[in-house]
């Protein structure tokens, strides 16, 4: 009986040998893997994300959406509070999303979040809209913005003609296309000058307009919430012109695993970013403001070049 006994311990303790023997083999394995994966290299840090955030949202809207703005408003005075306002709303927006870029640290942004949440068929659906609605639509209007302001100096006394809008920017989205696809560096250079200008457009509209109120020129700002609406519909579209300026306040999430120290340097990029970016757009809608009256914003698609 009591070598039996000891016959089936041995046995047992042999198994159980064996199967650590197996765990530890999978275990190594499985370490193996780790080192063997593919990553994303972490050159990001805080200065780069407070570059893409900024270059990202600045571009056409605040060219463009100062005149919606005004119009749904009606008033100087409440159009540079809902700007304020549609800042605050993008900076607690990207807050919102600072908090998942932490607690997902992976690349993505929203393909990823919806993709944990609610699995890989939503997250394939929304990336496939984003594919054909978003991301054309927003480029088309990039492209219109681009072809008003190219060919407004060229119509100085009428609107220029919808076609040749249309056609000019047909051809620039055609030209990037084939750019983006024959040489990426060339794209980039390309994308970090049209940044640069639109940076000094920007500063100039405001040291010109902070120029002028030097001098005095502050007639349009005397009574600046005459003629303000109460109606809410209008008011919601002012904001929505609003918004649409600030676009792009979520794109830091799409190259989380880029980031050093994402858990730091995320929310920091976002609490540094969003305050520069309200701040230069309230100070070049005072520029437009000063440089121009109401009704000469309201008569003109390309505000910037009036």
């Amino acid at each position: 009986m009591d070598h039996q006994d000891s016959r089936s311990a041995a046995n047992g303790a042999a198994e159980v040998g064996l199967l650590s023997g197996k765990q530890k083999a999978n275990m190594v394995e499985g370490d193996e893997r780790k080192e063997n994966r593919v990553n994303l290299k972490k050159e990001l840090g805080l200065m780069e994300g407070v570059s893409i955030i900024i270059g990202v949202i600045i571009g056409s809207g605040i060219f463009i959406s100062p005149k919606g703005v005004l119009l749904s408003a009606g008033s100087v005075g409440l159009s540079l509070v809902i700007w304020f306002l549609c800042g605050i709303l993008s900076a607690l927006g990207a807050i919102c999303y600072a908090e998942l870029g932490t607690a997902i640290p992976k690349s993505g942004g929203d393909y990823t979040y919806i993709r944990e949440a609610f699995g890989p068929l939503f997250a394939f659906l929304y990336l496939w809209v984003a594919s054909v609605v978003f991301v054309p639509c927003t480029n088309a209007i990039g492209a219109l913005t681009f072809s008003s302001y190219i060919l407004q100096p060229f119509y100085s006394h009428c609107v220029p003609p919808d076609n040749a809008v249309r056609l000019l920017a047909a051809v620039v989205i055609c030209f990037l296309t084939f750019l983006n696809c024959y040489n990426v560096k060339w794209t980039t250079k390309l994308q970090d000058g049209f940044m640069f200008f639109k940076i000094v457009a920007l500063l100039f509209i405001i040291v010109t307009g902070a120029v002028f109120l030097g001098m005095g020129k502050s007639e349009h700002f005397h009574d600046p919430f005459q003629g303000s609406v109460t109606d809410p519909g209008r008011i919601a579209l002012a904001f929505y012109s609003g918004i649409f300026s600030y676009t792009g306040w979520n794109y830091l999430n799409f190259v989380t695993e880029e980031m050093k120290n994402p858990y730091v340097n995320l929310p920091r990029a976002i609490w540094v970013s969003m305050p520069v970016i309200t701040t230069i757009y309230l100070l070049a809608n005072v520029g437009y403001f000063v440089l121009l009256s109401p009704y000469e914003m309201l008569s003109s698609s390309a505000v910037a070049v009036v």
